[in-house]
């Protein structure tokens, strides 16, 4: 790795009001301390949270290997009884598992319909979300989902970026995050809002060259530990323990920018997508040329985005 990470900034009983004011101006990541999170945070035990939703199904990502990537979907879905799951996410070795007895679980909870309703704690897990006291440093209007996520100590997830705000709001075990600002974008080799570079600590630098280019931010984040992550910004995150946290994503733009299909939280805003369907238009009829001349008008066209388009004004 080229560039020494750099330290998300910590805050201690950061209000409501300097939140607003101060920080969430700025679009950076923060990590929040000291916040009132409610009783989750003690009481959020493997035997408590195995007790208190019971037997109910809950689907859940299963993978033979800590890191999870979305793009070779190197993971499989299957179902659990809640309490089952929770204890075998908890264990290391399994005596009961399906690919193998050191496979990683992921739950990141979904609505009722997992195509058409959005995750809400209070829904989907009624009894845990009374533990739960979440900051709402937004208009109650603004709110989109609360996502409850339990995985496996040393699960890595994949390098992504949300279109919303979110809160990720850590209530048991460790987890370091990495970041990279939305300008960096170039240099993190995108699929769609994921990043084909799985390994962000060993890249493959033959294959992501430009990689070293992007500067990383990193955080740990403990039990009551709740992170700001910007919209756009992208992250990369792995369960140093047993982890529970939830992340709240709440709309930034107004709410007619957003894709009403979204139950994720991760299509792009509306503007955007037709923007990028008249760019490749534009790129269709550009093979009309020959080379030379498709070479020659692209350039001019890259020039005439960054002029129109890009800020000039990043730290």
């Amino acid at each position: 790795r080229e560039q020494p990470a750099v330290a998300v900034e910590r805050l201690d009983g950061v209000t409501r009001e300097r939140f607003l004011r101060d920080i969430y101006p700025r679009r950076k990541p923060v990590v929040l301390t000291g916040m009132e999170l409610g009783t989750c945070t003690t009481k959020w035990t493997v035997d408590y949270l195995s007790q208190a939703e019971g037997s109910k199904d809950v689907k859940i990502h299963v993978s033979a290997v800590p890191q999870m990537d979305f793009l070779s979907k190197n993971f499989v879905y299957r179902t659990l009884p809640f309490d089952v799951f929770v204890r075998r996410a908890a264990e290391v070795k399994h005596k009961e598992y399906f690919l193998t007895e050191d496979e990683k679980y992921y739950l990141r909870s979904v609505g009722g319909d997992a195509r058409k309703d959005i995750a809400d704690i209070r829904k989907q897990f009624p009894i845990l979300a009374k533990d739960v006291h979440i900051p709402e440093y937004f208009e109650k209007e603004q709110f989109f989902s609360s996502v409850f996520r339990i995985s496996s100590a040393g699960l890595q997830l994949w390098t992504h970026y949300d279109v919303m705000d979110n809160f990720l709001i850590q209530v048991a075990g460790k987890k370091r995050v990495v970041l990279y600002s939305p300008r960096d974008a170039p240099y993190l080799y995108l699929s769609g809002t994921k990043s084909e570079v799985l390994d962000v600590d060993n890249p493959d630098l033959e294959k992501y060259p430009l990689f070293v280019k992007a500067k990383r931010y990193e955080c740990f984040l403990e039990a009551g530990d709740v992170l700001f992550i910007p919209a756009l910004w992208f992250h990369n995150v792995i369960s140093e323990e047993f982890g529970v946290a939830l992340n709240v994503f709440w709309k930034h733009l107004p709410a007619e920018s957003y894709d009403k299909t979204d139950t994720y939280g991760n299509k792009d805003p509306m503007a955007a997508s037709r923007a990028i369907q008249i760019l490749d238009r534009a790129l269709k009829t550009l093979e009309e040329l020959p080379e030379e001349y498709r070479d020659f008008y692209a350039r001019r066209m890259v020039l005439r985005i960054q002029e129109k388009a890009y800020r000039n004004d990043y730290g």
